[in-house]
């Protein structure tokens, strides 16, 4: 690391200088001290890298000026020096924080490849703290937009929980509603921020994959296992787990799933060893769990578990003008993005994008904003750059149902859309399921509710 700062806190003048003298030919920036107070005086007033420190000084032990550094600084790399090398006093220091513990005397070239390897580490948790303040930022709940009520009170939730010590976390939403953002928003709001917040999708691989992702494995637990491999439960020790998805996780997972969150230990596939870990969970699923749990397809247990603390997240088109907010929000961003020179949104086009049902939610209004600003030819993004569905503008697109004055029967519109995306996929399921913004399984339990599991089966056996 060229131009670092390093400290050297040591009584003896001849090994002062000499170590200046050799790091100084090295490139780096050299202050030195002869004693533990002047040492902690310097420390205060410059920013150092590395700190290399005596054990034995006139005034303080070593050990007592590491623990003033470390009390200040968590993340400060400190090399130990001392003739009175003994076990003990190297167990004190390492348990206190010294990333390493050297003997005099040394050998000048291996105290140099030491202090390049200790700055290299200082380096890291560098970036590592910085990403993490970044973080912090990115997910601030500014970054969270919405004024309608529904929202102030998901703000509102998402504070309590994340300054809460809740061990569990359950959101409910429709896909692209956000749950990913609202998830990050707790953890990097909480005092778990400076942990690692783990995320998988439990829909996204096998179930045998799923496991070891989860829980890790041992060598030889099966075929491919080579090695030993820590799961993201361990991963996260301190921070967060979220379970995306989690009501489409496999019924064996769901059981060992409900032991972790019971008794916050859990064993390695082919281990026997039971593992301690302190995580937060967060599940999150745009799946009916009252209908799973009657299917048999989700245990009711767990989910009693996972929903100590349930959190709602809006449907888009319930949130009014959030749409207009949120839209210009996206529309400025990708116009600083693409360098684009986009000053606004008409009146009409908004008009038209709050009239829009938005199936996909917040995903959706993003890449609907994302398309205008990049194909738009004006200054102004109007009514006909704005393409919806399933490629109409705005201005084509009214409401996706009107409802009559005398009102109407939610469940036979529901089922005349299952049959027509039927006939429009050529009852193809997984097509028909997209056609309606919902999952396989989703689209599948629709079909079997309507009886059009039979008549389909009816029509392939005729």
């Amino acid at each position: 690391m060229s131009k670092a700062r390093i400290l050297i806190i040591e009584d003896e003048k001849l090994i002062r200088w000499s170590l200046r003298q050799r790091l100084q030919d090295e490139g780096y920036l050299v202050e030195e001290a002869e004693t533990a107070a002047e040492g902690l005086e310097k420390w205060s007033s410059i920013t150092c890298d590395l700190v290399m420190l005596d054990y034995k000084l006139p005034d303080k032990t070593g050990l007592e000026v590491l623990q003033t550094i470390r009390e200040q600084d968590q993340d400060v790399v400190v090399l130990m020096m001392t003739a009175y090398s003994s076990v003990e006093s190297a167990v004190q220091a390492m348990k206190l924080g010294a990333y390493d513990y050297v003997s005099k005397p040394f050998q000048m070239d291996a105290i140099v490849l030491t202090v390049s390897k200790a700055l290299q580490t200082t380096q890291l948790k560098r970036e590592l703290r910085d990403l993490r303040s970044q973080m912090k930022k990115d997910y601030g709940f500014d970054r969270i937009l919405g004024q309608c009520t529904a929202m102030q009170k998901l703000f509102q939730m998402i504070s309590d929980v994340a300054a809460s010590g809740a061990s569990t976390v359950f959101l409910r939403g429709e896909s692209g509603t956000g749950k990913d953002l609202v998830a990050k928003t707790i953890h990097y709001n909480s005092d778990r921020a400076n942990r690692p917040f783990m995320n998988i999708t439990c829909t996204a691989i096998s179930e045998t994959l799923l496991e070891s992702e989860l829980f890790g494995h041992e060598r030889g637990a099966f075929t491919d296992a080579r090695q030993m491999k820590k799961g993201l439960l361990e991963l996260a020790e301190g921070g967060t787990v979220f379970l995306d998805e989690v009501g489409d996780m496999p019924p064996q997972l769901q059981a060992k799933l409900l032991r972790f969150l019971e008794e916050k230990t859990f064993r390695r596939v082919g281990g026997v060893r039971d593992i301690e870990v302190d995580v937060r969970i967060i599940g999150a699923t745009n799946r009916d769990v009252n209908k799973l749990i009657e299917e048999g397809k989700f245990r009711e247990d767990l989910y009693y578990r996972l929903n100590i603390i349930p959190i709602e997240l809006p449907p888009l088109r319930e949130r009014g003008k959030d749409i207009k907010l949120i839209a210009e929000h996206f529309v400025q961003a990708f116009s600083k993005e693409f360098r684009r020179d986009i000053r606004g949104i008409h009146s009409d086009a908004i008009r038209k994008l709050t009239q829009y049902a938005w199936p996909g939610n917040v995903r959706e209004l993003r890449n609907v904003c994302e398309r205008a600003v990049l194909l738009c030819k004006h200054h102004e993004i109007g009514v006909d750059d704005f393409v919806l569905g399933r490629g109409e503008t705005a201005a084509e697109t009214g409401p996706a149902i009107k409802l009559p004055p005398e009102g109407i029967s939610l469940t036979e519109i529901e089922e005349q859309l299952v049959r027509q995306a039927l006939v429009l996929a050529g009852d193809n399921q997984s097509n028909a399921a997209k056609l309606l913004r919902m999952s396989r399984d989703q689209f599948k339990y629709r079909m079997e509710r309507y009886g059009l599991g039979k008549r389909r089966r009816a029509s392939e056996d005729s």
